[in-house]
């Protein structure tokens, strides 16, 4: 009894032992094994694809296996799935019998859920010990998963030929499309060629699947899953030939998505279709450009209102490798030129630095060693901010940076997400507005974006502010619903009022003609867009947005080369309007004014400035800011007599009446430029003789060149003979006299136009001008060999 009890007691103790192995023999996760990664838009459409990193075209799992090749499936493989616990028992009992008649394994009963097990473990070799391994792991499968999850399973890690592993990659490998797009031939197909899955491959023995698949037809006609004329139809499909390519419509987003989110299927709001034509339209561009040694571009296209990305073309994918097709340029770090200075101006205009008539200076400027200059290279005096905006003039926004701030500019950009600009603002300095710095076009395109959005959503969230309004591009459809946005009563960075200010000036963007004049461009479509051109022709941007989409454009050379002809409206604004078009027309009409957030104000006429009592003025409606605008200081206020010469009290006759009259007045190196291109702007009139005041405090004269005490290199020709130095000021009187004189002796007298060439000597220097009213202006000057 003793033996017997130990015995019991050993058994017990095995039998415990196979039950906790068997209870936890199933690996987690079943298959762990590396996948694709698959982009699809929303309509299920493979956009682009990425090999597994085991080099096989495993995709990701799909929600269910198609009706068709389940049905195939187990005709095929397992009739009795649905009914036996993992382990067909009759088809074992059967093919044991065959196997030991015919001395050799010729059947070998394995359900699907035993070639679930075996395709986990790698394909092991067929072996008794490994069949009874299968077959206990099977009964195991069966109590873990569900039948459907067993069959997705199979499904997704059978071998289908070559480095083809799973039915969705087989689909669109084999056929071109999604299994559930499958034909009954070609869900035949699919369901035998994992028996024998060599024979997909041209040149082998082909007519042996043909064969296989037929019969499994027929019998599908016999369970009754399928009628006589679609087997007919079916049988006369012949075999898929070589593999297909998959589809690279995205292949940069593609790389985004795997470096960010990692392998797997993604669902993405990109639209299919446009991105075929956008890729159509985009290589007829580049043929263009591609004359003048540009290669390269990119093409953004987001839903305003939403914020989700519609299209995404990185690059030109058909470019030779010397031209660098796999660089993602959407992505990459590039110098944006003039494409932040909306981002300036609605700062300004929202902080009350300038309102958006107000003048700004563009006359020859220097901040330390700083000397920018407009793309034209030509000087308006001064010019309104928004007027300024709408022609991309670079010197009044160096001014308006200087007047506003490099640290809060920079901070602001930083608070916007530009996330490349990581210097401190002293490294940037001024140069931070005409493109001192780095961003990318997805950080670009998402700011304009965000600027429409705001707009868009100030009538739903009835004049309130939601901060997620302002934020970088999405382009993943997700299944769960969106929070409710944050709403609050303050503004961020800028309220809906500046940001209608910089929708109106960017939608009447001004250039040049050949003539030289400043026009507006016209478009079929409205829209509100800027170009950039960096320094050095490196790189040409376009962005624009309506109310339904926004498009950002970038044009250059992947590896930095400038070009001549590389600029905004020249290279990137063409494709901008044409991307447009491809777009459906705007079925929202404008942007709505945000009247809760404008204010009536008076304003200069000519300044642009809060009026004074004496200033001609206009009522216009402006943002409501954080702080009060400057009262216009560009007028004043003089007396003039009969004769329209100035007075004062103190010379005028007792019975003589002097008028008092609003004079616009700019600085005399503004009044220099802006006359040339506003000849009814009028200096003031002169003094009266007995009423000359002795001294004025407005200064009258303005050096145009030099600007500031400089050391001055002597010019030379190209025989390197010395030439002379050409020295310039500006007079704020058209008819002034100025005598000119070199280190305390007099050398010449000007009129109206106060140019004069010299050839100092090498050394310090001393250079004064008197004019006829004895006012004085003087310039200390180094001469350099």
């Amino acid at each position: 009894m003793k033996k017997k009890s130990v015995f019991l007691k050993g058994v017990s103790v095995l039998l415990i032992l196979f039950f906790l192995w068997w209870l936890f023999a199933l690996p987690r996760p079943l298959f762990n094994l590396p996948l694709a990664t698959v982009i699809e838009d929303p309509q299920g459409n493979l956009l682009s694809a990425q090999i597994a990193s085991d080099g096989q075209w495993r995709f990701p799992s799909v929600d269910s296996l198609p009706t068709k090749f389940q049905v195939c499936l187990l005709a095929f493989e397992d009739r009795r799935f649905w009914q036996h616990p993992g382990v067909d028992f009759r088809a074992l009992i059967r093919a044991s019998r065959q196997n030991i008649r015919a001395g050799r394994i010729v059947s070998g009963a394995s359900t699907i859920s035993m070639q679930v097990i075996r395709l986990s473990k790698g394909n092991p070799p067929r072996t008794i010990g490994h069949k009874i391994l299968e077959i206990l792991l099977a009964l195991r499968l069966e109590v873990a998963y569900s039948k459907k999850d067993i069959l997705q399973y199979w499904a997704d890690n059978a071998p289908f030929g070559g480095n083809v592993v799973g039915l969705e990659a087989a689909s669109w490998r084999y056929y071109g499309k999604a299994a559930i797009l499958l034909s009954w031939a070609e869900a035949a197909t699919l369901a035998v060629l994992p028996n024998s899955p060599a024979l997909i491959h041209p040149g082998r023995n082909r007519e042996a699947l043909t064969q296989k698949r037929n019969r499994l037809l027929a019998n599908l006609v016999a369970l009754g899953e399928l009628d006589q004329q679609s087997y007919e139809l079916a049988i006369s499909e012949p075999l898929p030939g070589a593999p297909l390519p998959l589809p690279s419509l995205t292949p940069h987003l593609l790389q985004h998505i795997r470096a960010t989110n990692g392998p797997g299927r993604w669902v993405v709001s990109i639209d299919g279709r446009l991105q075929q034509r956008l890729i159509r339209l985009a290589q007829q561009q580049q043929q263009r450009l591609a004359g003048n040694g540009i290669h390269n571009l990119a093409v953004l296209i987001m839903n305003t209102e939403s914020g989700q990305v519609v299209a995404y073309l990185g690059n030109m994918s058909t470019l030779a490798e010397e031209h660098s097709p796999q660089v993602d340029l959407i992505q990459a770090r590039r110098s944006p030129g003039s494409l932040l200075k909306p981002l300036l101006y609605s700062l300004a205009v929202q902080q009350g630095v300038i309102l958006p008539q107000e003048l700004l200076p563009d006359i020859p400027s220097v901040f330390g060693g700083f000397r920018p200059e407009n793309f034209h290279e030509s000087y308006a005096g001064a010019v309104p901010a928004h007027q300024a905006l709408a022609r991309s003039l670079n010197i009044p926004f160096v001014h308006l940076l200087k007047n506003y701030g490099v640290a809060p500019f920079h901070n602001a950009l930083q608070a916007w997400q530009f996330d490349h600009i990581t210097q401190e603002p002293d490294h940037y300095g001024l140069s931070l507005i005409l493109g001192g710095c780095e961003v990318s076009l997805w950080q670009a395109t998402a700011w304009y974006s965000s600027l429409g959005r705001l707009l868009l959503h100030q009538q739903a969230y009835q004049g309130q502010y939601a901060p997620e309004d302002w934020r970088l591009p999405d382009y993943l459809i997700r299944q769960q619903t969106a929070p409710a946005p944050s709403l609050q009563n303050a503004p961020g960075q800028i309220g809906a009022g500046a940001a209608w200010a910089t929708i109106q000036a960017l939608e009447n963007l001004e250039r040049p003609d050949s003539e030289g004049d400043w026009e507006a461009f016209s478009s079929s479509n409205q829209m509100a867009w800027k170009t950039g051109t960096s320094f050095g022709f490196r790189d040409a941007w376009a962005v624009g947005l309506d109310p339904d989409y926004t498009i950002g454009v970038w044009v250059g050379n992947a590896d930095g080369e400038g070009r001549p002809g590389l600029v905004g409206v020249q290279a990137a604004a063409p494709l901008l309007f044409a991307a447009r078009q491809l777009l459906p027309r705007s079925s929202n009409g404008w942007f709505e004014t945000p009247f809760n957030d404008l204010t009536p104000a008076v304003v200069c006429h000519q300044s642009g400035m809060l009026a004074r009592t004496y200033c001609p003025a206009d009522s216009v409606s402006i943002p409501v800011r954080l702080s009060g605008g400057q009262l216009c200081n560009l007028h004043e206020l003089i007396h003039l007599d009969q004769d329209k010469l100035r007075v004062n009290q103190q010379c005028l006759e007792q019975s003589e009446i002097a008028h008092p009259t609003a004079w616009f007045v700019l600085p005399s190196l503004q009044a220099y430029y802006y006359r040339q291109h506003h000849p009814a702007y009028m200096p003031l009139p002169p003094w009266r003789d007995n009423c000359r005041p002795t001294s004025e405090n407005t200064q009258r004269m303005q050096w145009i060149y030099p600007t500031q005490t400089t050391r001055i290199s002597i010019p030379r020709n190209w025989q390197g003979e010395a030439e002379a130095v050409i020295f310039s000021v500006a007079h704020r009187q058209s008819d002034a006299i100025i005598h000119w004189h070199l280190d305390g002796q007099y050398i010449a007298t000007t009129r109206q136009l106060h140019t004069l060439e010299l050839q100092p000597s090498p050394g310090t220097h001393q250079l004064s001008l008197i004019d006829q009213d004895g006012q004085r202006l003087t310039r200390k000057i180094i001469i350099e060999e």
